[in-house]
């Protein structure tokens, strides 16, 4: 199984530049909060949970450095290091995961007790640890999201006439590469195929510049998983002339009523799922589940630099080297005139309506007929 990050035996963090996969494998070293920062903000590491962990580790690293200063008290400790938590915490506002992981670096800060520079070295090691549980947690959570959305799909629909494993569709990557490991949806179509309940995964293309299809099809490739690849303008197509069982995505954010944030595509595979009677599931963590927000409408969505709709990264056939080829006409994205704009959100949302489930590590929250809302604080 692939991984997006990992730590060294020296106690470095390495990412893997996902820009330049499938065809590229090239480790990168993350030691600052700025080298996290740029990392996640221009998508050489991508997944909700994913940046959490990156974001979470990148502090430890800077607190453990040898230019790490010291501190007198708990109290400088907070000064010091809450100015960053926000920082990277602005690297990707969607991805309501990273917030939650600074939000919980933000606690351990305010629940240290007053005193000198005893308990600030204290207060220090509580953060680094805090840090490291973020990612080392992420695993264990992802496996028994991928048993419990595997199981709830296999109840629905398999068995029935005469079904021995189930197509399933899903949207972006949200496997070992956007995790800590195993994955989330992914996961769920993982934990399909090791019960021997699967039958082809059909993973979809979002737009040309993102590299979500192509990370799926590296991983499930590694796992010898059965799949194939289409375009998100084929789902309509797939489902009229296929069997297809259920649609599985992950989120980068689910609010109280159920409504989830996640890669450009997810919302018109869930209408189209629903005209088919295709059960659509949502798989993601607690630390995704965001109850300030009632509605999807308060959800901020990014958007992304027109370049990305404009421009296909790929290998060259002719050097073997990667390259970027323009797909639009020449100037399109790059001013303010009509003619030439890009509308390029990253993520949309999902009502809940639409929604038949949503599985966290805590259990599987389903729709009643007729209802337009989830009760996701019962899986919290």
């Amino acid at each position: 199984m692939m991984t997006s990050l990992r730590i060294t035996p020296s106690g470095q963090v390495e990412i893997v530049d996902q820009l330049l996969l499938p065809h590229t494998v090239k480790w990168d070293p993350v030691s600052t909060p700025e080298e996290a920062f740029d990392a996640i903000k221009t998508m050489r590491i991508r997944g909700a949970p994913a940046i959490a962990s990156l974001a979470a580790l990148s502090v430890r690293s800077h607190l453990s450095s040898s230019a790490a200063p010291k501190f007198a008290s708990p109290a400088e400790v907070a000064a010091h290091v809450g100015p960053i938590l926000d920082y990277l915490e602005s690297s990707r506002p969607t991805a309501v995961n990273l917030a939650e992981a600074m939000n919980r670096l933000r606690r351990v800060l305010k629940s240290a007790p007053a005193g000198g520079a005893a308990e600030a070295a204290a207060l220090v090691e509580e953060v680094k640890t805090a840090s490291f549980a973020v990612h080392e947690e992420d695993q264990e959570r992802n496996r028994t999201m991928g048993r419990l959305g595997a199981e709830w799909l296999w109840q629905q629909r398999g068995g029935k006439d005469g079904k021995k494993g189930l197509k399933v569709i899903t949207v972006c990557n949200t496997g070992s590469l956007a995790t800590s490991g195993y994955g989330t949806a992914i996961g769920v179509i993982t934990a399909l195929f090791e019960a021997d309940h699967l039958d082809t995964a059909y993973y979809a293309q979002t737009t040309p510049y993102h590299q979500g299809s192509r990370l799926t099809s590296l991983e499930l490739t590694t796992l010898h998983i059965p799949a194939c690849m289409i375009c998100d303008t084929m789902l309509g197509s797939l489902m009229q002339h296929y069997d297809i069982d259920g649609v599985i995505i992950g989120a980068d954010r689910i609010v109280r009523n159920g409504d989830t944030a996640n890669k450009i595509g997810s919302y018109q595979a869930a209408v189209l799922a629903q005209r088919h009677n295709v059960p659509f599931v949502v798989v993601a963590p607690v630390t995704t589940v965001d109850l300030s927000l009632e509605t999807g409408a308060q959800i901020h969505i990014e958007q992304r630099p027109a370049v990305e709709a404009t421009l296909v990264r790929g290998k060259n056939l002719e050097t073997g080297g990667m390259s970027v080829v323009r797909i639009s006409p020449e100037g399109v994205g790059s001013g303010p005139e009509v003619w030439n704009q890009v509308y390029n959100p990253s993520f949309d949302v999902t009502p809940a309506e639409l929604i038949s489930a949503v599985v966290t590590e805590k259990g599987v929250a389903v729709r009643a007929p007729g209802a337009k809302s989830i009760d996701v604080a019962s899986v919290c």
